[in-house]
């Protein structure tokens, strides 16, 4: 994915918008020179994988409910997990 380069007057006056849209590595300028990267971690989840995610969390309530599981139980399981690992 090519990196983008935009101003930095630029990007903090429209700051909201690139934290949120922005879909590829962003190039901060100043004066030409670049200053820094905005390397964005979230993007807009396709409508396939939207459905894939749907489809996921409807599988993991069935198996809940085939193995009479709670996610309180679950959370419980995973905490404990994580204590032990630290030891």
């Amino acid at each position: 994915m090519a990196t983008q380069s935009i101003g930095i007057r630029e990007f903090r006056d429209k700051l909201a918008t690139y934290l949120l849209q922005s879909e590829g590595p962003l190039a901060i300028t100043r004066h030409g020179d670049t200053i820094g990267y905005y390397l964005p971690t979230r993007r807009k989840r396709t409508e396939a994988e939207k459905k894939a995610l749907e489809e996921a969390a409807l599988r993991v309530q069935q198996d809940m409910i085939a193995h009479d599981v709670t996610e309180d139980e679950i959370i419980e399981d995973f905490k404990r997990l994580r204590r032990e690992g630290r030891k």
